[in-house]
């Protein structure tokens, strides 16, 4: 499970005449609950990837809490990174590693014994088809292929709960289909998953509950059932920039 309870984070102004603090979020409270798929969906610069950055315990919040498996995020982040897999399109590999040895160094900082990491290393490979470039550096892979790869890392301590931070930005249709169907499965295997996006797609495909963020607030919380219930407009597509209008509409209002 993930619990966020009104969560503020403000970075400082950047240099120059004129500039203000940022507030990158701005109050944000929701619940992710295990066996369901929980969508954070908002444009790019909403402040998702600072939320998820809070939740898997890289950052800290100036205020609010964030409890992740019951432990919280602040004071618990070591144990925290132990329950949860996090995967961004951000988080690159290294290249003279293979995805071998890769996986082999991420599984012994995760604390695997030697007998259990080397059977995760095997069920990655089945799983994730990683076997004919197993050796090679990961430099001289594709881009499908890295993918692959980063999931297999981010899974290799088969974590409770996994962040996937707009993971599928720059793949192609099969790879971008293979992370959609690996998702359902760690639904279906009672884990908890949060991805974030800014895709209105990949939310019907996906998404049990939804949160939606524009300027590091929510617009809108609750199940994907009742957003489509609630819809004002044509397509959720268009209901999705119209809630982004309306909130942009009403922050001129208190301007």
């Amino acid at each position: 499970m993930i619990e966020v309870n009104e969560v503020y984070k403000v970075f400082p102004a950047a240099k120059g005449e004129g500039e203000a603090p940022v507030r990158a979020v701005d109050g944000v409270s929701f619940c992710c609950q295990p066996g369901r798929v929980f969508a954070l969906l908002g444009p790019n610069g909403s402040g998702k990837t600072t939320l998820l950055r809070i939740i898997a315990s890289l950052m800290t919040a100036d205020t609010g809490q964030v409890k992740v498996a019951g432990l919280d995020c602040a004071r618990h982040g070591g144990r925290v990174r132990e329950k949860l897999g996090f995967l961004t399109g951000s988080a690159g590999l290294h290249g003279k590693l293979s995805p071998l040895e890769t996986l082999e160094f991420f599984g012994r900082l995760q604390g695997l014994a030697k007998v259990e990491l080397q059977q995760r290393i095997e069920e990655s490979v089945m799983r994730f088809e990683l076997g004919e470039f197993l050796k090679r550096p990961c430099d001289s892979l594709s881009m499908g292929q890295k993918q692959r790869v980063m999931i297999a890392r981010t899974m290799i301590h088969d974590p409770e709960v996994l962040v996937f931070d707009e993971a599928t930005t720059g793949l192609d249709v099969l790879s971008a289909r293979s992370l959609i169907e690996l998702i359902r499965s760690c639904r279906d295997a009672g884990k908890t998953v949060l991805f974030s996006t800014h895709i209105m797609g990949e939310v019907g495909m996906l998404a049990d509950d939804v949160t939606i963020l524009h300027h590091g607030k929510q617009v809108f919380n609750g199940t994907f059932e009742a957003l489509k219930s609630g819809t004002q407009a044509e397509t959720l597509e268009d209901e999705f920039i119209r809630l982004l209008d309306s909130a942009s509409a009403e922050e001129e209002v208190w301007v």
